[in-house]
């Protein structure tokens, strides 16, 4: 699930084109939880300055992609000038994380070791591919470490001692 914390807040997606003329806006989600934030969500943070806004209605579309009414938004051109825009929410006031979900942002920063317990560097980034997520480890003196999001290579995400573990195969970190 990808959700990025600045300042308390997640990022949840972006503002697409106006859907119709009453100022309904397309919300293309990040979200591993719409549902969530459909029965909950009251306000929005939107853009560089995060500017409040009461959302007034929020539906799904299709998968990925949710409409948005916004009180203070009324028309078609007040819509189209948010169009590009990133979308924020509280951080309390996203969906209940299960035992084994996590934010990427507490990812991002852990130290990366092995199931052996040597040091293999610092997690730099998650990246998302059509095929899943590569945790990019950056490695002193050396080439970063890319290694696929899966459970035969990530064994343990320990968020509260800020590790993560590894069980490499030959070929994975060289």
């Amino acid at each position: 699930m990808l959700w990025v914390v600045m300042d308390d807040l997640l990022y949840i997606g972006a503002l697409g084109a106006p859907f119709g003329v009453r100022g309904q806006i397309r919300l293309h989600s990040i979200s591993s939880h719409p549902e969530h934030l459909i029965r909950h969500l009251r306000t929005v943070f939107i853009g560089p300055k995060r500017v409040p806004h009461q959302v007034s209605r929020l539906y799904m579309h299709k998968p990925g992609l949710l409409i948005i009414q916004l009180q203070t938004i009324t028309d078609r051109d007040a819509a189209a000038d948010l169009r590009g825009e990133e979308v924020y929410i509280a951080a309390a006031d996203a969906a209940p994380l299960a035992a084994d979900e996590f934010f990427y942002h507490d990812v991002i920063g852990m130290q990366a070791v092995t199931d052996s317990g040597e040091d293999i560097g610092e997690v730099r980034d998650i990246l998302e591919t059509g095929a899943g997520e590569i945790v990019v480890i950056t490695r002193r003196g050396r080439p970063d470490a890319l290694v696929p999001m899966v459970r035969d290579f990530i064994v343990a995400i320990d968020v509260g001692e800020r590790r993560l573990v590894i069980r490499p195969i030959a070929g994975l970190l060289d």
